[in-house]
């Protein structure tokens, strides 16, 4: 499956960024540019989300998949891969998959390891909106309160997905699709002996729980060269919260010394 592409800057340095959950590229745009002073810079809409084709399938082999072939389609591998926390997997994924393709890889908050149902909530509110013709806005973040999204950050990301722009509002991602593929989604898959032997820069929040002490074995063990890094005061969505300490880390990471 080819992936609808954001694609910034001109550099010589493929550098390509894959979202979370209900994510989309252009949630990375400013991000974007600024890596893209050094880099070509392409942010894909995963499969199921922004403008990308729908499918029922939603495992990380096939994500990595989509991602190994949109490069190859746009020339531009190998490259760098920065990816938060489903794209952190799907990135995971594809180094471990096809190394060949990945020059350096940035994961942002998540493991390779299977999570305990998280989402299911989310995506159960999110259902429950009643798409009606001239729902407006407020009324659908109401909805998603009353379902049990109390965080407004949460909530307004959540209807970043939501299009205002027909007879009635549509949820931009394929939401049916990514309710049936939960299981999936928080799981992560057995790869047999695979390993990444490259760069490998796992970047945490320091106020997340998605990446425990306990994590860290298995990391080094698909990922020998890994390094840890924290954001203090970040949460899960680090890159959000701090946007100017997240590009410093990448620009460095990206653009190492000897480089």
């Amino acid at each position: 499956m080819l992936l609808n592409t954001v694609e910034t800057g001109s550099g010589a340095s493929p550098l390509v960024i894959l979202h979370g959950l209900f994510g989309a590229a252009r949630n990375w745009g400013a991000i974007g540019r600024r890596l893209s002073a050094r880099h070509r810079v392409l942010a894909m809409d995963l499969r199921n989300h922004g403008a990308s084709p729908r499918a029922d399938a939603m495992d990380y082999a096939s994500m990595a998949a989509d991602v190994a072939e949109t490069m190859e389609a746009a020339g531009a591998a190998p490259a760098a891969v920065l990816g938060h926390s489903m794209g952190g997997k799907t990135a995971m994924t594809l180094a471990l998959t096809r190394p060949e393709l990945v020059a350096r890889l940035l994961v942002a908050d998540i493991a390779p390891v299977p999570y305990p149902p998280r989402q299911a909530r989310i995506v159960a509110a999110m259902r429950a909106v009643p798409l009606r013709p001239g729902l407006p806005r407020r009324e659908a973040d109401a909805a998603l309160q009353a379902e049990g999204v109390q965080d407004p950050a949460t909530r307004a990301f959540l209807l970043q997905n939501l299009r205002f722009d027909g007879e009635a509002p549509a949820w931009r991602c394929g939401l049916d699709e990514i309710a049936a593929a939960m299981a999936d989604i928080e799981s992560f898959p057995a790869l047999g002996a695979a390993r990444y032997e490259g760069p490998a820069l796992f970047l945490l929040g320091e106020r997340s729980d998605y990446v425990q002490p306990e994590h860290r074995p298995r990391i080094r063990e698909l990922f020998p060269a890994a390094r840890f890094l924290s954001l203090r005061g970040a949460g899960h969505w680090l890159h959000a919260e701090k946007p100017e300490e997240f590009v410093g880390v990448a620009e460095s990471f990206f653009q190492p010394a000897s480089a």
